[in-house]
């Protein structure tokens, strides 16, 4: 129901009931219903139903007039915003496309490079291919969220054991950034929710605490039960980010450091798919300050 109509029949709810009782009880010292016997009650009536018609004529144009405003208001904002994500999408895959095909084309071009030369243009377009392959999983990932979030099954999903994988397929990065990973999660969490999020909800948060947390950071997780949920804690002992920043790192395509994050390989879309996730499993997420600096992340999933 738009809001335009439930404020028509509102309006229209509380002038009934009013006129009930105006007619009802033509005045306040009566105390029950009597037969309409003067020419005056019937007057009353008739005079009260051509005013209610009226009234009613009038709520009912404004009314449309409302949400056709709100419609119109509605639309602009959400082509704003897609133009804003169509700009932010062809800025993002402009970089990783022009360095491939300056790779490639030098390479075709210069077919007498020494082999070391080549290997590295090599390994550098492999390195933007995927770049540039993360970046189109993170897009596809975010459009099954918003168009098809009905058609993503939901099934008994172990969250423990989904993420001691997560934890096994990061140890090497992790490794090399001589950074540690502490699972502090009971080994019964179990959710009636879509595996293959939940894996791209924990596994985007366990790297972005490995890209921006720095070298030798220590990142850890835990969760609580609650009686229709769990509460996970997810922190770093990173720098950290600015509290002007917090409200907004679940934006799409918002960074704090733009060359930074795109040195590090980040699509800018991490976070807003973990945000996502958690809202399409019923649950809420917010980001603060970790104590004495880093980031935590706590969130909630149903059960």
């Amino acid at each position: 129901m738009t809001e335009g109509r439930k404020m028509f029949l509102s309006v229209m709810a509380i002038f009934l009931i009013y006129a009930a009782i105006f007619i009802l009880f033509e005045d306040y010292d009566r105390s029950e219903f009597s037969p309409f016997t003067e020419p005056s009650d019937w007057h009353l009536i008739i005079f009260s139903l051509i005013v209610m018609i009226g009234l009613g004529w009038v709520l009912h144009r404004y009314a449309q007039h409302m949400d056709k405003r709100i419609s119109r208001e509605q639309a602009a904002k959400e082509n704003e915003m897609r133009r804003q994500l169509t700009n932010n999408i062809a800025h993002e895959l402009k970089t990783p496309t022009a360095s491939i095909l300056g790779y490639t084309e030098t390479i075709m071009e210069h077919p007498n490079l020494d082999a070391e030369t080549k290997r590295q243009f090599v390994e550098r377009t492999h390195s933007q291919a995927m770049r540039l392959t993360a970046l189109l999983q993170d897009i596809s990932t975010l459009n099954r969220i918003d168009h098809a979030p009905d058609q993503l099954m939901k099934e008994r999903t172990d969250v423990s054991h989904l993420f001691y994988d997560v934890v096994q397929e990061t140890a090497h990065t992790l490794s090399q950034r001589h950074q540690t990973l502490r699972n502090c999660l009971p080994g019964d969490i179990i959710i009636n929710g879509n595996a293959s999020l939940l894996y791209s909800l924990f596994r985007n948060l366990v790297d972005n605490a490995a890209n921006y947390a720095g070298e030798g950071a220590r990142i850890e997780i835990s969760a609580t039960e609650q009686p229709r949920q769990w509460e996970f804690v997810f922190e770093d002992n990173g720098p950290g980010i600015s509290k002007e920043h917090l409200p907004r790192i679940f934006e799409r395509f918002y960074r704090i450091d733009k060359g930074r994050s795109r040195a590090l390989g980040g699509t800018g879309l991490g976070l807003a798919i973990v945000k996502n996730a958690v809202l399409l499993h019923g649950g809420s997420i917010k980001a603060q300050s970790a104590d004495p600096h880093g980031l935590r992340f706590v969130f909630t999933l149903k059960k």
